[in-house]
C-alpha cells in the first residue's frame, strides 16, 4: 500500500469514527439505555470497535 493509499485509508476511518461516535454520544440516554441497550457514555468504545474492530 503507498503512503497516499495509507493516509486515505486512516483518514476515512477517523472522520467515520468520529461521525459514529458523535451519533452516539446524541441518543438521548433513557432511549440509549432502555430501548438500544448502551450508555452514551461509552460511545467512544463502541465507535473505537465500529470502525477499527
Amino acid at each position: 500500500m503507498t503512503l497516499l493509499n495509507t493516509l486515505r485509508d486512516r483518514l476515512s476511518k477517523r472522520a467515520a469514527y468520529e461521525r459514529t461516535r458523535r451519533e452516539l454520544a446524541s441518543v438521548p440516554a433513557e432511549l440509549a439505555i432502555e430501548d438500544l441497550g448502551f450508555f452514551p457514555g461509552d460511545a467512544d468504545k463502541i465507535a473505537t470497535r465500529a470502525v477499527y474492530g
